[in-house]
Order: structure tokens, then sequence, then C-alpha cells
């Protein structure tokens, strides 16, 4: 994890010095900014391979700037709020952030979440390397898992790595269920989080890409007090 590029997006400075601090001291190279505009900046200058991200923000918050960043690409981000309330940690992960963690907080446990990160990225971008050719048809879809791509009549589909993961162990566990406990377990290199809905979140992200009608699945279907279903055909229920 040494000489990883973390980014710090913060407005207080006295936190913006702590992280640095405390990081760098860990081996991470760190950058701190004040705000958006900051970010995009540095972002344009240099190479980052994680971004925390405050969600209480002068001009653009923490949530549009965390969705600008997923529709951009697969860069990790954790989203740092002093509200930790439930549906601020849903609307989190839903405009595409990898985790959330409130404030105040241990620093450590900040450490444990970024390593757990930069580690599945790692193991997402090695198995991408190492692993052979091979695609995936289900309906009008099919998903290359040598080059990382899903298309839908030839037309490119944007996946963050997380959501090719996850339709990964859909399309190879098709038609059968399972728990979210099991898929918890396939995602290499994901730490379980005291946040159980990730699970949920990610597939409400992933049939918005994938589904005629999100409100009425037709591959990715939720088997009530058990877990997901993904039926390779396509039929609806």
């Amino acid at each position: 994890m040494e000489n990883k590029h973390v980014l710090v997006v913060d407005d207080d400075a006295g936190l913006r010095d702590l992280l640095q601090q405390y990081l760098t001291a860990q081996g991470y190279r760190v950058a701190t900014v004040a705000d958006g505009t900051a970010m995009s900046a540095h972002l344009a200058k240099y190479t980052v391979d994680l971004v925390i991200l405050d969600l209480m923000l002068p001009g653009e918050d923490g949530l549009a700037l965390a969705r600008k960043l997923r529709s951009q690409g697969d860069l990790p981000i954790i989203i740092l709020s002093a509200r930790g309330e439930d549906v601020d940690r849903i609307v989190g992960l839903e405009v595409g952030a990898d985790d959330y963690l409130a404030k105040p907080f241990n620093p450590r446990e900040l450490l444990a979440r970024i390593r757990a990160l930069l580690r599945r990225s790692e193991n997402t971008q090695g198995s991408a390397e190492t692993s052979g050719h091979e695609t995936h048809r289900f309906g009008d879809f099919v998903l290359d898992t040598d080059s990382r791509a899903l298309h839908r009549h030839g037309v490119g589909i944007a996946l963050t790595a997380g959501e090719f993961n996850l339709l990964r162990i859909f399309v190879e566990h098709p038609n059968r269920v399972l728990s979210r406990d099991s898929i918890m377990d396939m995602l290499k290199g994901y730490e379980r989080s005291p946040f159980d809905r990730s699970i949920d979140v990610r597939v409400t992200r992933l049939r918005r890409k994938i589904e005629d009608d999100p409100n009425a699945p037709m591959y990715i279907r939720t088997v009530w007090g058990e877990g997901y279903l993904f039926a390779s055909g396509g039929n609806r229920q």
C-alpha cells in the first residue's frame, strides 16, 4: 500500500492536517484540499488512488462530488460526515461512494477502511490481468470478464468495479438464490461493514443499468427473506 496517493477533501483545516500527518506516517502520499473546485484541479494534474470526501462542503457538497467522481470512473471513495443517520449512509452509497464513516471517528478505523478499499481495488485489477477471456450472455447483454466490459447491442455500459464484481457473481451463479452473506463472502477483498444494507444498495445501482424497469426486475430478483436470484433468461415473474 506504500506510495498510494490519497486525496482528502474537507473544509476543516484541523482535520485535514491531522489526516495528512497520520496517513503520511502510515506510508501514504497525502494531499488535502478544501472544496470541490480544488479537488477537480488536483485530479486534473495528479493520479489519485483514493478520495476521502467530506459530506458538508462549501459549494458542491460531498454527495454531488461523489456522483460526479463515480460518473468518471471507479476511483475508491470514502465519505466522511458528522451526519451518521442511516438515510445519509444509504444516499452516500447510492450515489456511488464505496464506504461511509461518521464523525467523530478513530483514525485507525479510517485506516482500516482505506486499506480494505485499496486491497479490493488491487484484487480487481489483478484478476483482470490474470483471468482468461470469458464472456457471459444474458438477454441482450454480453459481459466480457477479460476487458471487464458490459455491452448491450454493441453499446458499452459503464460499470464501477463494485458493480462489475457483483454482476460477475450473479452471472456465474445463475438461477439460484444467493444470500447477502454469501454474496459478501464472494466479493474478494470486501470487508464486512456494520452498514449491512450495502449489498442492497449495490443491487439497486446495478438494476438501474441492466433492467428496463428496475421496479419490476427481469434479471436480479429479490427472494424475500433469502436474498437474490439472477434469472439469466430474463423472463418476467
